[in-house]
């Protein structure tokens, strides 16, 4: 069943829709949200919550891309449990690559300034103008938690030249920010 056929059950209530979601994409979320907690059980309980909030915000919403908007979902849910789970011992693949992106994050307060949408739109924009290979590698690191030995595997690459495409990357997106928007960086 492709993706619009699934929102289509969405759209019209049909109960169906949560197992056809969870037979098309289930292991993709479990994926993302296993690799944010690091538990199989708290992964799973991230994973139905996830589905719920689609099926409760299908309708109003008519998600174009339903793989992204469930990754969006359950990525969300799983941040949130790491918040409330409190546990860095339980969580180093995610904590390492939050800390990181803490450096970019931490001057100022996203909800205040000009909100999270704007600058998800602003590094959305920022990463399409990298090649393929760093923006893949941002993504695996940032968006799905891979550790860099995943992703050295992933694309064949040394730790050594990951670790500086990231940093690179990360730098890059700090002059972008500054520039675009004068956030004080």
């Amino acid at each position: 069943m492709n993706d619009e056929n699934i929102v289509a059950l969405f759209w019209n209530r049909d109960e169906s829709a949560v197992a056809e979601a969870q037979k098309q994409y289930g292991s993709y979320c479990r994926c993302i949200a296993e690799n944010v907690l690091g538990d199989a059980r708290d992964a799973e309980e991230c994973v139905n919550d996830a589905m719920l909030s689609a099926w409760n915000s299908i309708p109003p919403k008519r998600p174009e891309n339903l793989k992204a908007y469930l990754g969006m979902l359950v990525r969300n849910a799983s941040v949130n449990r790491r918040i409330r789970n409190n546990a860095k011992k339980r969580l180093p693949k995610s904590i390492e690559s939050l800390e990181e992106l803490g450096e970019i994050a931490a001057f100022r307060n996203v909800e205040q300034d000009v909100g999270a949408r704007e600058l998800s739109r602003e590094v959305s924009e920022y990463l399409r103008s990298l090649g393929e290979t760093e923006r893949n590698v941002f993504i695996r690191r940032y968006w799905y938690y891979d550790s860099i030995d995943e992703i050295c595997k992933r694309f064949g690459f040394g730790s050594s030249k990951v670790k500086m495409m990231l940093k690179r990357t990360r730098d890059g997106l700090a002059e972008y920010l500054k520039k675009e928007d004068n956030y004080g960086l």
